[in-house]
């Protein structure tokens, strides 16, 4: 669809990544900021074992009761690159996870992509399903607000420990308030015959700075 904004236009777009064509549908808002949401190009898969409980809490300085809640246990799925989703009780139990980097290859493993997406039921608004950090210390990063290739592989989480039903699920994700700069993901799964049929993504974008570069 199209709209006048500002002389923009809402518009579809095709994004060449390595995992494929990615189509990308931007919709401009008055007085908003534009909203973007992007079709998974591949469905979540399991991407093998994880460590133990005692490893994987004392990585996220934590205790092993820390972790899991309800039937949802650590696992690890990708779209892409792998992660490992590690749930905790509550919001307190997500607050104080912190990267112990002497122990983070004992909890995470050793190859290129150990970043631990840590989530909780429990969240800071009534719209949002679940509360969510990324941390990625082997890659340089203390801590991520919004990180969509992992919201994208958590649709393999949701689906595997909940059991979605027949239909379509719209589950939102917060992300980045611990850092300061909040951020919400909107996951959206459709399941047909028991077996998630798509995936998309979405979220707005706000400028928050811009620069130049001289050479």
């Amino acid at each position: 669809r199209f709209g006048d904004v500002s002389g923009e236009q809402d518009s579809v777009v095709v994004l060449k990544q390595k995992i494929g064509a990615v189509r990308c549908a931007v919709i401009l808002r008055e007085n908003a900021a534009a909203f973007a949401e992007f079709d998974v190009p591949k469905l979540p898969e399991s991407a093998g074992p994880t460590h133990n409980v005692e490893l994987i809490a004392a990585a996220l300085d934590l205790e092993p009761s820390d972790i899991g809640f309800e039937n949802h246990a650590p696992s690890r799925f990708q779209v892409g690159p792998p992660f490992n989703f590690v749930p905790v009780r509550d919001l307190d139990a997500l607050a104080r996870a912190k990267p112990v980097p002497a122990m983070w290859k004992a909890g995470f493993g050793k190859d290129d992509h150990n970043d631990a997406y840590v989530y909780c039921r429990e969240t800071r608004s009534h719209d949002s399903a679940f509360h969510a950090r990324l941390f990625a210390p082997e890659m340089g990063i203390p801590e991520d607000p919004a990180t969509g290739s992992a919201a994208a592989a958590f649709a393999g989480v949701v689906h595997f420990y909940d059991g979605l039903t027949e239909g379509t699920h719209h589950i939102r994700i917060e992300q980045g308030f611990e850092m300061g700069r909040p951020s919400l993901i909107d996951l959206e799964i459709d399941i047909l015959h028991n077996s998630m049929h798509a995936v998309r993504i979405g979220g707005q974008a706000t400028l928050v700075a811009r620069g130049e570069l001289f050479i």
